[in-house]
């Protein structure tokens, strides 16, 4: 039985979701950033970890500067 990459518990047929190649429990997957729940196929993907499309991984990971990649009102510090 696979355990879940966030909290590393087992993780059981009936509470599992897919995504990023693994199997998470639905409580766990959640933005790296702001903690918000994702679903699985709609969110993005940096070194393993799930993040939101917007604003979160724009603002971290895409391109910089003002007006770019739809993050210019989020700024977030590493």
């Amino acid at each position: 039985m696979p355990n879940c990459p966030k909290c590393d518990k087992p993780v059981y047929f009936a509470e599992k979701v897919t995504s990023t190649g693994k199997d998470w429990h639905r409580t766990c997957l959640k933005c790296e950033k702001c903690n918000k729940t994702l679903t699985p196929g709609s969110h993005a993907e940096h070194e393993g970890k799930p993040y939101c499309n917007n604003p979160c991984y724009g603002a971290l990971f895409g391109p910089g500067g003002y007006g770019r990649g739809g993050t210019q009102s989020y700024q977030y510090n590493k």
